[in-house]
């Protein structure tokens, strides 16, 4: 990515953290420090978080625009992450244009009427910015409040939303969505593509509002074969990557357990792969290929053993990543919800002091 893309249009929003490490990694350019940022960092790991949230539902809280800006902006306060990672659900876009769905609390998004047919593809309208306006507020806002600290929006990729939508809630096998991805491959091709319109939508929304990145979460495309995923879904990941293409905003890509499919995640159209634990970042760099930053990599489970350990494997993942062109250090998933908030702030300290050039 180059600096033209200052010019893009969302480069007027993007001017006050286009300097920013997190933003300089995205574009492999030097950095003043490896960046660092946590997937879940607003969450559940923070009694802040615990006590803002008591007594509202998970899917009410994300369209409250006052509540949504204070959660995103605790990990920011407390830990002093290189990034904000705007506070919201991968199934708030499906519940915005009419899908009956809850996320019920130790189980996680539930359907009340699953796709599993042609006819049931009409519950899938298009998104409109005016279906999410209090994503739109909330991001003004916080973009206010961050000043050089860059946002980043996100989205479900439409294949783990399309398993939802099938299953009917969360799922071990996935045995409806594969049934119905082998099965009627059209009907597969028409509900990804529909669901790329909408994420794609959602994004936008995002990225004028002032986001200064996106990523992409493909949650569960890790139980997929490469050739199903070529086949089956990167054709509807690409269409969101090309849908917020001309922003000029990084673009990261993840998904968990996706070892296999690095290589094609980065053919999907990100600027940024993501790399859960499994993979080690140099062999990461190696199946991704050049021309890609990463992002990654420390088990999320490692943060419950000594400072010593967490600081050990941490400097293997730094030192892994020595030779990338573009590092942004994370966790390979997210922030399990027992973490002790201390681990989380100590290992940023430590990655910045670690790498401070």
């Amino acid at each position: 990515m180059s600096a033209n893309n200052s010019q893009s249009p969302a480069g007027r929003q993007n001017a006050a953290t286009y300097d920013s490490a997190f933003m300089k990694a995205c574009r492999r350019e030097p950095v003043p420090h490896t960046p660092v940022w946590f997937m879940r960092q607003a969450g559940r790991s923070l009694p802040e978080y615990r006590k803002v949230r008591e007594g509202t539902a998970m899917l009410e809280s994300c369209m409250m625009p006052e509540l949504v800006t204070e959660i995103t902006l605790q990990p920011v306060r407390r830990h002093k992450v290189d990034a904000a990672i705007y506070f919201s659900d991968i199934v708030v876009p499906l519940k915005a244009i009419g899908i009956d769905l809850d996320i019920k609390p130790g189980i996680g998004p539930v359907v009340a009427n699953p796709i599993r047919s042609r006819a049931d593809l009409a519950q899938l309208r298009d998104l409109t910015p005016d279906d999410v306006g209090y994503v739109t507020q909330a991001i003004g806002m916080l973009t206010a409040e961050l000043g050089s600290t860059p946002l980043i929006g996100f989205a479900g990729a439409p294949f783990t939303l399309a398993s939802y939508l099938v299953e009917g809630g969360p799922s071990r096998n996935h045995e409806h969505t594969k049934a119905l991805m082998y099965g009627d491959p059209q009907l597969w091709a028409d509900l990804l593509d529909r669901l790329a319109e909408i994420t794609g939508a959602f994004l936008k929304v995002q990225i004028e509002a002032g986001a200064s990145a996106v990523q992409l979460f493909d949650s569960w495309v890790g139980a997929l074969a490469p050739a199903d995923y070529r086949r089956s879904v990167m054709p509807a990941s690409r269409k969101v990557f090309d849908a917020v293409a001309s922003y000029g905003v990084p673009r990261i890509h993840f998904g968990v357990g996706t070892g296999e499919l690095l290589g094609l995640m980065g053919e999907a159209g990100a600027d940024v792969v993501g790399v859960d634990w499994r993979v080690p970042m140099d062999e990461a760099a190696s199946r991704v290929g050049p021309g890609k930053a990463l992002q990654g990599n420390i088990d999320p489970a490692v943060l419950f053993s000594t400072r010593e350990a967490i600081e050990a494997k941490a400097d293997e993942v730094l030192d892994a990543a020595a030779g990338l062109e573009g590092h942004i250090f994370n966790l390979g998933h997210g922030v399990l919800p027992s973490t002790d908030p201390e681990a989380l702030t100590r290992l940023v300290e430590h990655v910045h002091t670690r790498t401070a050039r």
